[in-house]
């Protein structure tokens, strides 16, 4: 990886890597890891990343996709960065359109909308240009991501959540697929209710000015440090519009134009 070099030495990895593993197994949220590892330490912070995503695998977790995050000229505006970030998604991270989904299943959640893509073609060779990105992508689909964070707060900075795996939770699918000779994502639409209150609306041209930019991004990023997009994959591209916290028993539905909607609710664990 070419980025920002780490100074974090392997010993503050580890512990990094600990502290987030602990949150997640307990369900208490913990300080920032950026005390270990810098608030912008790019390398470091995957490492991170790599470190637990190997933990996950190695209990029999299976990678399924990955999801972009940080796709707003705002939000990276306001955490200071320049660049998106990515995360894994794994076998247990994804439900259905209309799916329940226990709280307590993420911590700290908020949801947003999007439009994800399912790959036809591995993303390991060749320019992985625009041109080429397009060709592999199977169809689009309506998108919930609910973003969880396992360090108190939200309190996070760009090391924080590159290393928290992107702020990754689990997804909703909807069951409306679409070529991209049926749809443009750079023209979509979207509004999000919770609750049947609109709490975010949002367009294809927020998503780094087009949803389809950011797959180009993660395909050339993914293939940099070693681990290229595959065949079936899911993509989650980046969200439309601005995330909301969850409360117990909420439900959530996107309507995005052309795509169609998906829902999904999330009862208490008493209600589950």
């Amino acid at each position: 990886m070419t980025d920002t070099p780490t100074t974090a030495d392997r010993t503050a990895v580890l512990e990094a890597a600990a502290r987030l593993r602990e949150a997640a197994a307990t369900g208490t949220p913990v300080a920032p890891v950026r005390d270990l590892i810098g608030r912008d330490d790019i390398e470091a912070a995957y490492a991170v990343q790599r470190l637990n995503v190997e933990a996950r695998l190695a209990e029999g977790a299976t990678v399924v996709g990955r999801k972009i995050g940080l796709t707003s000229a705002a939000v990276q505006q306001q955490i200071g960065v320049d660049q998106p970030d990515f995360g894994v998604l794994f076998d247990d991270m994804a439900y259905g359109d209309g799916d329940a989904i226990p709280f307590g299943t993420v911590l700290q959640a908020k949801a947003e909308a999007e439009v994800a893509f399912v790959l036809k073609d591995d993303l390991a060779d060749g320019p992985l240009d625009r041109e080429q990105v397009t060709g592999a992508i199977d169809y689009a689909v309506a998108a919930i991501e609910v973003c969880g964070s396992r360090v108190a707060d939200w309190d996070i900075s760009f090391g924080d959540t590159v290393a928290d795996n992107a702020s990754s939770g689990v997804y909703v699918l909807g069951t409306e697929r679409r070529t991209l000779d049926e749809v443009a994502p750079v023209e979509v639409t979207m509004s999000m209710t919770v609750d049947g209150e609109e709490v975010s609306t949002g367009n294809g041209a927020a998503c780094l000015g087009d949803p389809v930019n950011a797959v180009v991004w993660l395909a050339q990023k993914a293939r940099d440090l070693g681990d290229p997009l595959r065949a079936g994959q899911v993509v989650l591209s980046g969200a439309l519009g601005p995330m909301r916290a969850i409360t117990p028993g909420a439900e959530v539905a996107v309507a995005i134009s052309g795509l169609g909607t998906v829902s999904a609710t999330f009862p208490s664990e008493e209600n589950a």
